[in-house]
């Protein structure tokens, strides 16, 4: 019987807005004036790298930032390097945009919550079942939660940044079941990497995992939580 439920962030319960409306915001901010094709350009180029923060993984990494990148959700430090890094391999139409788009990628405006998000989270405190977010990141999202207004459907946050130990570590998703007063055995985790949430499982939790899909191609994957209780 599952008496508690962890979930990671991106791809699960929020998604980053697209790359081109990344680029466009932070363009347009700054006031610069950059050819439609060369935006265009540029927006599949960041893409190549993976350099927006919960967007598409990266198809290559320089051999310069792998290191950085394998070790990025460990510090704030560590993950503003390594993205800022990856944007500037992009050629951007300006050198001092990285640092904008690395900003951009922590607004609030910039996440949008998959459409049942709220609607799983309430139906989960309506029942009694504790929740954690639990997730590899470099940032502190909890600003996220609050401004969609589900902060307070969320129990405790357990955020790779912040503990040291980043998923599939067991060590993360304990730090959670303890904080849930959970057995492991009686945890579900929820998440869309296979290699990093299905972590839980070593310590005989089960696993949920769902597509990471933009926001309007996955109305409802999280309908499916509610079904395992």
């Amino acid at each position: 019987m599952i008496k508690g439920v962890m979930f990671d962030f991106s791809g699960t319960l929020f998604r980053i807005e697209p790359a081109a409306r990344w680029l466009r915001t932070v363009v347009t901010k700054a006031g610069l004036d950059v050819p439609e094709d060369e935006l265009d350009a540029c927006v599949r180029r960041l893409e190549d790298f993976g350099a927006q923060p919960g967007g598409i993984p990266p198809r290559t990494v320089p051999p310069s930032l792998e290191a950085l990148w394998r070790e990025r959700d460990l510090t704030a430090e560590r993950h503003r390097s390594a993205f800022t890094a990856l944007t500037r391999e992009a050629k951007l139409p300006a050198a001092d945009l990285a640092e904008a788009l690395y900003e951009r990628s922590q607004a609030a405006g910039a996440w949008l919550p998959y459409p049942d998000t709220g609607e799983t989270l309430r139906a989960l405190r309506g029942r009694g079942i504790p929740v954690a977010v639990v997730s590899n990141i470099g940032w502190d999202m909890r600003r996220v939660f609050s401004v969609h207004g589900v902060d307070h459907l969320v129990d405790a946050y357990f955020l790779s940044f912040e503990c040291g130990v980043k998923k599939p570590d067991p060590r993360i998703f304990q730090m959670a079941c303890d904080e849930l007063e959970v057995a492991p055995g009686e945890a579900l985790m929820v998440g869309d990497e296979p290699a990093a949430d299905a972590g839980a499982t070593a310590l005989g939790c089960q696993v949920h995992l769902v597509q990471p899909l933009p926001v309007d191609e996955r109305p409802d994957a999280l309908a499916e939580v509610l079904r395992l209780l």
